[in-house]
């Protein structure tokens, strides 16, 4: 299936229902009064978060969103039927704007969670509304106000804890491939990943986090060079990025430090907050160097970028150091959930 991270449709709710005009007509009561009822409720549009899907590909062939509308009100204080809501499923991560003002509207991010986009209008109002002590036969009535109609912008944000990001062919999909249940494509020339992986790794029996795996980064990716600029935003709501680096690039004109340098640089320039996020470095493909350079020449890597951060030497293809980095990656995330549940449990001074 293709995957779509990005759509556009037009939501319209439903319109309320027109209040109705009768009168009490029964036998033996000559003045039986006005008894037209209100009219129904517009339904109203929502999308709900759906854990089962990864796509907006669905909103490129369903791009009208329409709720039904209210019916009439009918005698004997009969009130129109309400319309019936609609209720779109839209994958977990979904950003929604107005396309029109670029007002963002609501993220849905948790199963089941329900965002309203167009507001269904309000009912109209019957003529026994209307009735008082001056005014005994009224003939009024309302028309149901209109559903909120409004053009929507939907922008998918891949949830995980962990994302990779680095130059094509750095071998992101092969140590995703090792380290989780994710089977992204992998061969031997650039840009093999064309839409963003999602990937379980389980580091025991009952610990686990998902991993994320973007297509390479380019020069110029920031201004939309290559395929990075579409799915940079991916990285934005992970927690730790693993910049994945080979030692031996498939271009024998780059250099580790110079590929490494180049991907920092765009999302630097991108901004989103990426650079400013934790980030390890991963100098992966050590199984094509000499045994006995392995640690020398990866150190002059990490020497030459000046790098401060954890740094892991591995081998996604014969797995060596694999599971080393999976462990040091669970116990971050652990930490760092252990650290939030303090903050939020932390009592608040009151004045």
């Amino acid at each position: 299936m293709k995957f779509v991270d990005e759509a556009t449709v037009k939501a319209e709710a439903g319109n309320g229902g027109s209040g109705h005009v009768s009168f009490r007509r029964e036998k033996y009561i000559p003045f039986g009064g006005p008894n037209g009822g209100d009219g129904g409720d517009g339904g109203s549009v929502y999308l709900q978060g759906r854990e089962a899907l990864n796509t907006l590909i669905d909103m490129r062939f369903n791009r009208l969103l329409r709720a039904d509308p209210g019916k009439r009100g009918q005698s004997a204080n009969c009130t129109g039927r309400g319309g019936e809501d609609l209720i779109v499923p839209v994958p977990l991560g979904t950003i929604v704007y107005d396309d029109g003002t670029d007002e963002l509207i609501g993220d849905v991010t948790e199963e089941g969670q329900k965002l309203l986009v167009a507001s269904g209008g309000f009912h109209g109002l019957g003529n026994a509304r209307y009735k008082s002590s001056t005014n005994r036969a009224p003939r009024q009535f309302s028309p149901g106000s209109e559903g909120e109609q409004r053009a929507l912008r939907l922008e998918l944000k891949v949830l995980a804890d962990v994302g990779t990001l680095g130059l094509p062919n750095a071998g992101k999909s092969s140590l995703i491939r090792s380290i989780s249940s994710a089977q992204p494509k992998v061969a031997n020339y650039p840009f093999t990943t064309l839409h963003p992986s999602l990937g379980v790794v389980r580091a025991d029996e009952l610990r686990s986090f998902v991993i994320a795996d973007i297509p390479g980064i380019i020069e110029g990716a920031a201004e939309g060079a290559g395929l990075g600029n579409l799915f940079l935003r991916h990285l934005a709501r992970n927690n730790l990025l693993l910049h994945v680096v080979d030692v031996e690039p498939y271009e024998s004109d780059i250099d580790p430090v110079s590929a490494a340098k180049a991907a920092i640089l765009e999302i630097e320039k991108w901004g989103g907050g990426l650079a400013e996020k934790p980030r390890w470095l991963v100098l992966n493909k050590i199984d094509l160097l000499p045994d006995d350079e392995i640690d020398s020449y990866c150190q002059m890597i990490v020497d030459e970028l000046k790098w401060e951060g954890p740094v892991f030497n591995v081998s996604a293809i014969t797995k060596t150091g694999t599971q080393k980095l999976v462990h040091a990656i669970m116990d971050y995330l652990d930490e760092q959930k252990a650290l939030e549940l303090e903050e939020k449990e932390e009592p608040k001074d009151i004045d």
